[in-house]
């Protein structure tokens, strides 16, 4: 006679063949119907897969997915205050002979290595299954699809919903108190520019999402990453005055040739920061560490007098390119005094 276990975290497996019970709730959406659930990580992972049939679950998800992505997972819930509530979306398939039993309260299956097809979560399944830690998981489980609705599901599911723009992410962070050191600092001058009414970018920057005419956090922080090493601290107040004034000479460069709105041009900007190393060392050799804003006009003036407007008008896909044009701009006119 068959038993009917209802596993905890701790539990062992349930057998292969062996029918496995638990409480659920049923869900109508339009035309949809689901039943809604908690399941062991552990089993879980054992009783889904994310390609082949023939292909054991662990082995096929190695093969599909990202694992270092899925041991990010494991090593986030390992640190014992993660959380990912999101749903794992599954289809039961046949072998699963999925039933809804206790009045319509509880759901019944049999345990195999191929009872759900997953849908949606892949890298969270598997994460969870190389996780230390046991975990209860929320499941959203579909039953009698057919393999076209369970493919329009995984479009559905995969084109609806959208990913959190990396801007929105990175001001989130701060809130969150999660930023590494650079971002620290980073955040810290994207505030003093955005904040500063001695900034040449006030009205230019956008924190939280992209917005035309205006430079993102993603594009400030690419931009600005790189020339940190340049300074031997790593105090914003000391670095912000520095690229502020070499920002304000620049923005001024490119209004002498009427390019004043490429400076919000991401490829623009970051090109600017490429040379920011060279221009800084010129100034440091000619009139010593004070980096104000008329010594780095003086240093650049012939940079603007030898580069095209186009340049700037129409860049090359990589500031690297646009980097080195300026780069040779400003050589162009260097001369030993």
């Amino acid at each position: 006679m068959a038993t009917h276990p209802t596993p905890e975290t701790n539990d062992p497996l349930p057998k292969i063949g062996g029918r496995v019970r638990y409480s659920m709730s049923f869900v109508t959406q339009g035309s949809h119907r689901f039943y809604t659930l908690t399941m062991p990580s552990e089993v879980l992972a054992s009783c889904c897969f994310a390609t082949s049939r023939d292909e054991d679950p662990i082995t096929g998800f190695q093969r599909v997915l990202d694992e270092r992505r899925a041991q990010e997972i494991a090593d986030y819930m390992d640190l014992g205050f993660g959380t990912i509530p999101n749903s794992i979306i599954l289809s039961a398939q046949p072998q699963a002979d999925m039933q809804d039993v206790g009045r319509g309260k509880t759901l019944e299956f049999t345990f195999s290595r191929h009872s759900f097809l997953i849908i949606d979560g892949q890298h969270r399944v598997f994460g969870f299954a190389k996780a230390k830690t046991r975990l209860r998981v929320p499941v959203v489980i579909y039953n009698g699809l057919s393999k076209q609705q369970e493919s329009k599901l995984f479009i559905d599911i995969n084109t609806k919903q959208r990913p959190v723009p990396n801007e929105l992410l990175l001001d989130i962070k701060k809130l969150a108190d999660s930023e590494n050191d650079d971002e620290i600092v980073l955040g810290e001058l994207f505030d003093a520019f955005n904040e500063d009414n001695e900034s040449p970018l006030v009205g230019l920057l956008s924190p939280a999402a992209k917005a035309s005419g205006k430079l993102s956090r993603v594009t400030f922080y690419a931009a600005i990453k790189p020339v940190l090493s340049t300074f031997a601290t790593s105090s914003s107040s000391v670095i912000y005055p520095a690229l502020r004034s070499y920002v304000s000479a620049f923005y001024k460069g490119l209004i002498t040739i009427g390019m004043r709105d490429t400076i919000v041009n991401p490829t623009v900007f970051r090109a600017v920061f490429e040379v920011f190393p060279e221009v800084a060392q010129r100034v440091v050799d000619r009139y010593g560490p004070t980096f104000n804003e008329q010594d780095f006009s003086e240093l650049m003036v012939g940079l603007f007098g030898r580069i095209k407007p186009t340049k700037f008008q129409t860049p090359p896909r990589s500031y690297k390119e646009l980097g080195a044009d300026l780069s040779k701009a400003l050589r162009g006119g260097f001369v030993i005094g």
